[in-house]
Parts: C-alpha cells; structure tokens; sequence
C-alpha cells in the first residue's frame, strides 16, 4: 500500500471517533500547543535522569541493612518490573504520541474516569516531590560547616534552588532540555566513576589492598532476618527491601509526559525505552551488588541510613569509600546536583501534567494556555505554588511531614504503573479488535500482554504489602504506627473514590476493545514524523564539523 493510501484509510478510520468530544485532546483555540523540541539526546538522557536519583544513591542504605542478597535480588527483580512497565508504555507512546502524557492512553483504551484518576493522582504526586527535593538539597547542603543549619539558614538554599527551577522551566522546553542532558550526563559520569572505583576497591585495589570479594556474603552473610527470627525474618527483610526497590525505581516513566514535546517520537522515545534495559542493568543491579560486596549489612555505618538523613552520610557508597578521603564530599556535591536535576524534572512534569488534564478538560481550560514559547504558562505558575511548601521544613519538626510525603509518593507511583499496565493491556486488546498487525507497530513490548499481566499482579501486591511493617507490634518494633499506615495507604481509597466520582458525574463506561480510539491524530503526526525525517535527513546530508561527528559515532547513543 503506498503511503498516502495508508494516511486516507488512518483519516477513514478516525472520522469514526470524532463525535467523541470527550477524547479530544485538542481544544480549538489559539495559543495551546506544546512545541517539540525535544531532541532525540534530550529525550535519552531525561530518561536516564529519571532512572538515577537520591533513591538510588542514598535509598541503597536502607535497603543494606537487609543483607547483600536481599538487596541484589529486590533490584534485579524491581528492575525487571520496571522495564516491563516501560515497554508497555513504549509500545503505546510510539504509535500515538500524546501532548496529554500516558492519562490521555488510559482514557481512551480503558476509561475516561481511569485517565481522570491517573491524571489527578500523577500530578499529586508531582507537586508533592518538588518541595521534598528542595528540602533535601538544603539538607545536603548543610553537609558542610560554613553551609550548615547553624550558621546559613536552610531556608536561604531552599529559596535560591527554587527560583532556579522555576527559571530554567519558564524559559522554554529547550533550555529544559539542554539543562537536564547536562545534569543527566553528569549524573551518567558520577555513577560510572561510584561503578568503577567500587569495582577497584572489591578486587583489592584501595590503599588497605584488601580484596573483599564476596567475603561479606558469608560473614556476616547475604541475608539479614528483619521484624522476625529465622526464615522468616529473613523473607519479611527481602520483602521490605523490595519496597525500597520500587521508591528508587519510581520516576523512570516520566518519558510518558515528554512524548508531546519530542521531535521524531516514533524513533527516540523506542530508542530511550530499549536503552532503559541496559540502564537499569548498569546503574542499579550492578552497583547494588558492588556496594553489597564492600559493606556487611551489620555495619555501623549503615546507622545513618535508617535515619532521616539525605546527605552523604546516608549513602553506603560513602561508607564503601571511606578509605579515600575527599570522596565523602566528592560524592555529596554530586548528590546535590542529583536532587537540584530531580526537582528541575519535577517540577516540569508537574507543569505539563496539569497542561496534560486541561486539554482533556478535567482541569481548568485555563492551564491549557501556552506563551509564545509554547510553555503552559499558567500551569506552572500554579504548580510552582506547591514549592513553597518546602519553606515547612525550615522548622526541626517538620521533617516527619516530609516522611509522609514520601510515603504518599510511593504509594501514587505504584499506582501510576498499575494504570499504565492496565491501559497497555486494553491497548493490545483495542488494536487486535481492530485487525491492527504487530508489523505496523513502530515499537511492540518484548514480553507483550503476559509481561503486563505478571507485572500488574507484583504491582498490586507490592501497593497493598509496601508498608507491612506498620502491622507489627511488639516490644522491639513498637506498636501500631497509625499515621504511617494513613499515608502508606491513602492513595488507594482516593484512587478508587476519584474514579467512581468521575464516573458517576460524567456517566463513563468501560471502553469496549471494538470501541477504543486509537486512530484519532495518528494521521498528523505520521505527516508530521514524515516531514520531520526528510528534512533532517537533509540537515544530516549538509552537516560539517562538530555536528558530522555528532551523526556519525555519538548519535546512537541517544
């Protein structure tokens, strides 16, 4: 079939759906779309910042305490799931890329009422982490004596990190691009280095050329019993490990809400969800298992971690590396820059969540208001808002609060991958309904609709089991921690009441795979991917110098 055949059958197919006003992502009125210009390097690197954070850097020390084992097998296995819910958003992001972000799949391949519930719950969470970040970056920075509490108030930093955040969104996605493939890169560079140097100092290459190998496996050995004597103190720590596995791994989907402003989708945002498997191999797998074989579990180093810390002092690879020096600051300066990336990235995914909600009208019509630029103005004056709330922390107290908000971040990640999954599933359901062949899918999920399906199970069990400590009580772990358990679980009944709300005000019903619309605005944006690939090819044929080089030996990078 020649291609301008294909685009007349698409447009065929799609008049079919256009009374579907509650669908359309795009209201007619000027001064509401998203440029794209996202590149294909800002694409890929904005995936891997998503991939490493404080959770990975910091979270780790936790989760040791567990024993080497345990934390080796919950990542592997967290990492598994992960790319699972990559692929499955992939799969979708690649044949139709949506200005709205993953609620505008939910709500057309499940129900309007589930991309309401995804839409709200994601932003929520997303307001939230900014100011968690801002307080940790204050935090860090208090690591040094002339920045510390005592003699800069945490405020000042927190304000200055603010401004700058708010500054770098404002100024277009561009700038936000450019900033977060630095920081990205930088954070690419820092853990390729923490890699690097454990794997010298496990073989013996410190200055107490002591090869440790696997020694702390065996003694005092690779799992650390928890809660509980025995096996089964033994399981309930790998289990609670495999929470701290999922709070580091949260934040890898955020692709889904660059899609509407990536040039070429159909190529960079496959490229960036392949690569993720090799990321999560690398940057987590591997440097937990490093880290498992420098520090035992029993470790008194590792006292930092269960407290409310987020410098250095929490990290294990600081305790890993105590033998040189100037890596503890080294390594905390890194960590400041890992947190000021992460509520940059925040911040803008809030910002576009919010655009995201209006232009289905579950917000505001407002925030679906663009500049010039092609920035949703108005969303992120009203997101930047929420970062005030870090201001609370100033105050000794007040870190407790920021704990449950952590706590509700968790619990709203984890569902947000359970609605992805869910969407992923109506999706291939929709598209072989609809006589659409796996060949004309630009990128398809390796492990397809069983993959979905295993992953949604783990998903949902880990959601109701992530806090199940708060149950026990006894003379060591204290009594029943009512407030933990509030915030550990009131995602779930808002989740479900904002869902059963939005269907009983609008009426929704289930979307029947028959029915779902998975046609309307292929047809442009297969013009658009066309136009977009001769011309570059064009850019590519005339490139010289620096750029040629870039084409040539950089590009399949990213």
């Amino acid at each position: 079939m020649a291609p301008h055949d294909e685009i007349d059958t698409i447009e065929a197919q799609t008049a079919q759906y256009e009374f579907r006003e509650d669908l359309k992502e795009e209201p007619q009125d000027e001064h509401v779309e998203l440029h794209r210009d996202l590149k294909a390097r800002h694409i890929s690197m904005i995936a891997i910042g998503g991939a490493i954070g404080t959770g990975l850097i910091i979270g780790t020390g936790k989760a040791l305490t567990a024993g080497p084992g345990s934390l080796f097998i919950a990542y592997s296995f967290m990492g598994l799931i992960v790319w699972t819910v990559m692929c499955a958003l992939g799969e979708m992001a690649a044949w139709l890329p949506l200005s709205s972000g993953f609620t505008g799949y939910a709500a057309r391949f499940c129900d309007p009422a589930l991309g309401f519930t995804l839409g709200w719950c994601y932003y929520i969470k997303y307001i939230i982490l900014p100011p968690t970040q801002l307080t940790a970056a204050a935090l860090v920075i208090t690591y040094w004596p002339r920045t510390s509490a005592e003699n800069v108030n945490p405020g000042v930093w927190i304000a200055i990190f603010m401004v700058t955040i708010i500054v770098i969104n404002y100024f277009g996605v561009r700038i936000f691009g450019e900033m977060e493939f630095w920081l990205s890169s930088f954070k690419v560079i820092v853990m390729v280095g923490i890699i690097l140097c454990s794997l010298v100092l496990a073989l013996g290459g410190g200055p107490d050329h002591d090869r440790k190998g696997f020694r702390y496996w065996n003694d005092p050995g690779a799992f650390a019993p928890k809660y509980s004597e025995g096996s089964l103190g033994k399981f309930l720590a790998f289990w609670s490990t495999m929470v701290s596995a999922t709070f580091a791994y949260l934040g890898t989907e955020l692709i889904g809400v660059t899609v509407g402003e990536a040039q070429n989708p159909r190529k960079t945002i496959p490229k960036a969800i392949k690569l993720t498997f090799w990321r999560i191999i690398v940057f987590y797998v591997l440097s937990v298992l490093l880290v498992g074989m420098l520090v035992p579990y029993d470790s008194e180093d590792l006292a930092f971690a269960t407290q409310s810390s987020n410098s250095a002092a929490a990290s294990p690879f600081v305790a890993a590396m105590k033998q040189v020096p100037a890596l503890p600051h080294i390594i905390n300066a890194c960590i400041l820059v890992f947190v000021f990336s992460a509520a940059n990235s925040d911040l803008y995914i809030a910002t576009r969540t919010l655009y995201g909600l209006a232009r289905e009208h579950k917000a505001p019509q407002i925030f679906a208001k663009t500049n010039n630029s092609g920035i949703p103005i108005y969303s992120l004056g009203f997101s930047s808002l929420f970062c005030c709330l870090a201001f609370t922390s100033v105050s000794e107290g007040s870190k407790d609060v920021f704990g449950y908000f952590t706590d509700v971040v968790s619990i709203v990640g984890l569902l947000t991958w359970i609605s992805l999954l869910i969407a992923h599933i109506c999706f291939i359901r929709a598209r072989k309904a609809q006589g659409v062949p796996d060949s004309s899918i630009p990128y398809k999920a390796p492990l397809g609709i069983n993959g979905s399906y295993v992953a949604l199970f783990f998903c949902v069990l880990i959601a109701f089991t992530r806090s199940f400590n708060v149950f026990i009580h006894d003379s060591e772990y204290g009594n029943f921690d009512y407030k933990t358990f509030i915030t550990a679980y009131l995602g779930i009944p808002v989740y479900v009441t904002a869902f059963f709300a939005w269907k009983f005000i609008k009426k929704t019903e289930l979307i029947k795979p028959h029915n779902a619309d998975i046609w309307t605005g292929k047809a442009a944006i297969d013009r658009e991917e066309e136009e977009f690939v001769a011309r570059k090819a064009v850019e590519d044929l005339h490139a010289r110098g620096w750029k040629k080089f870039y084409n040539r030996f950089l590009s399949w990078l990213f």
